[in-house]
């Protein structure tokens, strides 16, 4: 040591740096004043990393160390709020938690429910064989013709036209009938054959998509194109009065009926309108079904896949019509019939109730043909005195309306 200072004050005194020959190359070393080197040996990286920091990084790393003592400071003065609010914290966690896994159930399970949805609101394979074994209307002695239609998105449908025998067939009323969630046209034909014999119509019967011999699978709008094919079939047929086409649906088939003469380019081309049983909505509908679970029948709308929301279209629907509800339907309750009823724009309507008829059946009631024969009477204007009613039989109407 004493040999190095003697050294640095010689070189001070003849002004010559003292130099090793061959220096080492200069490490990389912070810069601070000699007569502060003695503090900060402890140091070494901390005062590094702060001298090559950028002004900005400075800034922020002031900033931080600053929140950082005021919090510090202040749960050492406030202890007991400051772990209140800890505590607080981690329980709005797992409350939020909670309720955040209970939100993501209610959802997965709303999408099962619009998932399988189709499998409550069609049953093309009920009762079994629906889909393969179609009974002819040859069998209870109707003339028809075997017929396939496509829809506007190529879908291939089975339907069948009855037809009266050529005197009358130019004459006659043509019903295209809209059947309901189950079966096929053949599971129709008691019915089929009443309406052909009494009201002495010609009838084309369609299986929607997804039913007896129609291809593809069952869905609202599929089922809202179907019907609309059928009524462009029949504006190509030149055997019949274009005049004279009613539409007739029943249950599910009302929805499509309805639906159907809704809309202005369908309305334009029928007469008349027919609904039996049918329904308000889907959503409606799953109020009633599932009235004891609570979260099925308060699902909102859009939980639904398939909604016919029929109530909301009667407004549109502007043709005669006329409504035929039996007061025993299990399935469907009359009331939703009476609000169908009134939501109506047409001004010519008339709502029937039947005492005794139920959901499938009301066109076993005695009277139930007379009504469809007066009703056509009234369209067609081949009468206007009021109808002749039968026991059991009650007309729901405004006076005069038809």
């Amino acid at each position: 040591m004493v040999r190095l200072e003697r050294m640095a004050d010689e070189d001070v005194e003849s002004g010559q740096p003292c130099l090793p020959p061959h220096p080492p190359p200069r490490p990389r070393v912070c810069h601070h004043h000699h007569h502060h080197q003695h503090h900060h040996h402890h140091h070494p990286n901390h005062d590094c990393e702060e001298e090559n920091m950028t002004p900005k990084q400075k800034a922020d790393f002031a900033v931080i160390k600053f929140v950082a003592g005021l919090v510090l400071a202040v749960m050492r003065k406030f202890w007991v709020t400051s772990s209140a609010v800890v505590v607080g914290i981690f329980v709005l966690f797992w409350l939020y938690g909670g309720l955040l896994a209970l939100l993501l159930l209610l959802f997965a399970l709303s999408g099962v429910v619009y998932q399988i949805s189709d499998l409550l609101v069609y049953w093309p394979n009920f009762p079994p064989d629906s889909r393969v074994l179609v009974q002819p209307p040859a069998t209870l002695g109707l003339p028809s013709e075997n017929l396939f239609l496509y829809a506007r998105d190529g879908t291939k449908l089975h339907a069948v036209f009855v037809k009266q025998d050529p005197s009358t067939i130019h004459t006659a009323p043509t019903f295209v009938y809209f059947h309901g969630n189950a079966g096929n046209l053949g599971h129709r034909l008691s019915n089929v054959y009443g309406l052909y014999r009494c009201l002495g119509v010609n009838l084309l019967l369609l299986e929607y998509r997804g039913y007896g011999l129609s291809q593809g699978a069952p869905s609202e709008e599929g089922l809202y194109l179907d019907a609309q094919a059928a009524v462009s079939y029949l504006k190509t047929r030149r055997d019949i009065d274009q005049n004279k086409i009613i539409i007739f649906g029943r249950s599910l088939g009302g929805a499509v009926a309805v639906d159907c003469v809704s809309r202005a380019e369908v309305s334009s081309r029928v007469a008349a309108v027919v609904l039996e049983n049918t329904f308000t909505s889907i959503p409606d509908m799953a109020k009633v079904l599932f009235s004891g679970v609570k979260f099925l029948a308060r699902l909102p709308h859009w939980c639904h896949k398939n909604k016919y929301l029929s109530k909301y279209k009667m407004c549109r629907v502007v043709v005669p019509t006329l409504f035929l509800s039996g007061q025993a339907d299990a399935l469907v309750p009359p009331r939703m019939m009476l609000e169908l009823y009134h939501c109506c724009a047409a001004p010519a309507k008339r709502l029937m109730q039947f005492t005794h008829g139920s959901h499938n059946e009301t066109w076993k009631c005695p009277g139930y043909y007379q009504v469809l024969a007066h009703f056509l009477d009234e369209v067609f204007k081949r009468s206007t005195q009021p109808p002749v009613l039968h026991p059991g039989v009650v007309c729901f109407s405004e006076p005069q309306v038809l």
